[in-house]
């Protein structure tokens, strides 16, 4: 999900942390024409319902203007609403694949296309010129695993919702997962989409001291990174943890020995750039290696989304994600280069 700067180069990672976009000309120009600054301030005080019956007679009376010719040419060039070059059938084979081998008391949530306003930039630090934004206080998913840490919140404040086949320290816990086509404003190379399908999970759940909810987590969602990759036909998968602070040192040191067994390719990356300041004491990430060459499948990582949503540090949240244009070219044999390595 993140190149070297924390951008989606990747997108099956966090989406780009690097700052706004550099708009100010643009928008200098266009106030001149409508009265300044101060129209823009007025507007963005404004209550949810008020801007949105103002925005919605601009956006009526823009509409009005187009005709079938002019939607049709912006339908042919407009990279948010041209179809995605991936297969259907390779897609939907690699969506069947990570089903298959969810564990047990995952729950699958069919996520809503939108969510609230500034979700995306209060819990990650994105920012909004990134995001596709509507008018109702809301905002088009960028990144499955922030709608589904707002689910996993809600769920943790009603402990009834937690997962009721666990006992113990775990009780509690929200497991969730996700397939969920997202939309990312920023700008790609040339031939990229905007837009494209992500494999999100995520675990919530409290702090059970001694970093056991972290080591736990952390193994399940890596047990079901490469097993879903082997089930896939890639059997050479690594997995390289980054540590992030000294607890996040003892948790991939236990985690990696408790995975051993798995046999896949364990490694630890200290020189990860991507992600700090995003991820807190362990991220990951998930490679299937082609001729030897690491290709990125998956990244998380832990955060404190949910510890802000409830306002409690006892609060634990990892997430992970999987690119599932880049795993369906894979899984097809078709060559890698030139493809957003997941979108």
């Amino acid at each position: 999900m993140n190149d070297g700067t924390g951008g989606l180069l990747d997108t099956s990672g966090p989406l780009d942390t690097s700052g706004p976009l550099d708009t100010s000309g643009l928008l200098d120009r266009v106030v001149r024409g409508i009265g300044g600054m101060d129209v823009v301030g007025r507007l963005a005080a404004l209550g949810g319902s008020d801007f949105a019956s103002v925005m919605l007679e601009v956006v009526r009376r823009r509409a009005a203007r187009e005709t079938p010719a002019s939607i049709l040419r912006r339908y042919a060039n407009d990279r948010f609403v041209r179809p995605g070059s991936t297969s259907w059938r390779s897609a939907r084979r690699a969506e069947d694949i990570l089903l298959g081998c969810l564990p047990a008391g995952v729950d699958l949530v069919t996520l809503a296309p939108l969510v609230p306003l500034g979700t995306h930039s209060a819990l990650g630090t994105v920012s909004q010129h990134k995001i596709v934004t509507a008018i109702r206080a809301c905002e088009v998913v960028a990144d499955p695993t922030n709608a589904l840490a707002l689910e996993a919140a809600v769920r943790r404040a009603s402990p009834t919702q937690g997962n009721p086949a666990q006992s113990g320290p775990a009780q509690g816990r929200v497991c969730l997962a996700a397939i969920h086509r997202v939309v990312r404003a920023q700008r790609f190379p040339v031939g990229w989409s905007a837009h494209f399908g992500l494999f999100a999970m995520v675990t919530a759940g409290r702090d059970e001291g001694d970093r056991r909810f972290e080591r736990s987590a952390l193994a399940g969602h890596l047990r079901f990174a490469v097993a879903a990759l082997r089930a896939a036909g890639l059997p050479l998968v690594q997995v390289a943890l980054t540590p992030l602070s000294d607890a996040g040192e003892r948790i991939a040191a236990a985690v990696a020995e408790e995975l051993a067994a798995l046999s896949a390719g364990i490694v630890t990356d200290h020189g990860r750039t991507a992600g700090r300041g995003y991820y807190l004491d362990v991220c990951f990430k998930v490679n299937v290696l082609v001729d030897g060459v690491p290709i990125e499948i998956g990244d998380g990582g832990f955060t404190d989304w949910t510890a802000k949503l409830l306002a409690s540090k006892k609060e634990r949240l990892l997430i992970s994600g999987y690119g599932l244009d880049k795993l369906a070219v894979l899984i097809d044999g078709e060559p890698t280069d030139g493809e957003p390595t997941a979108g």
